[in-house]
């Protein structure tokens, strides 16, 4: 396979990861406001995974940047910069004592987070399907997408 292919498959990897953790942290805010959760298991397995995903979605950036995929790289720029905001100000855990009081506005961000995943999801397999299509096709079949994606 082409080292391009294989890169892309990495992002496809990595961004479905994200997706996983995410939906993770969906499902348990959905348990919590319809009851089925109390606060402190919520909140556990919520905080379980927020680290784990800032981790990723980090290191998703700097394999963007590190490969020169630039408009990746800035797209990525803004959500990593408020994961960063929020660690640093110590806002990145849900307290179990407020988990009510901030559950619309933690499912709100998620559901934000979740589209943005999912649009990347779709453009990184596009991007993974042109780049096997070009490893396989000869030199005038080769797609070109003239740096849209």
């Amino acid at each position: 396979m082409d080292l391009e292919a294989f890169i892309w498959l990495i992002f496809l990897l990595m961004n479905m990861g994200l997706i996983a953790l995410n939906f993770y942290q969906i499902i348990s805010l959905s348990d919590l406001e319809s009851d089925h959760l109390n606060p402190y298991k919520a909140s556990s397995r919520i905080n379980s995974v927020v680290i784990p995903e800032y981790l990723l979605h980090g290191a998703w950036c700097i394999l963007f940047l590190l490969t020169g995929h630039w408009v990746f790289f800035l797209l990525n720029l803004l959500p990593v910069y408020l994961n960063v905001t929020k660690f640093m100000k110590r806002q990145h855990l849900i307290d179990v004592t407020e988990a009510f009081a901030v559950l619309s506005a933690e499912q709100k961000l998620r559901n934000v987070k979740m589209i943005f995943y999912l649009v990347l999801l779709a453009i990184v397999m596009i991007r993974l399907i042109f780049a096997i299509n070009n490893h396989y096709a000869d030199e005038g079949e080769a797609l070109n997408f003239y740096g849209l994606f």
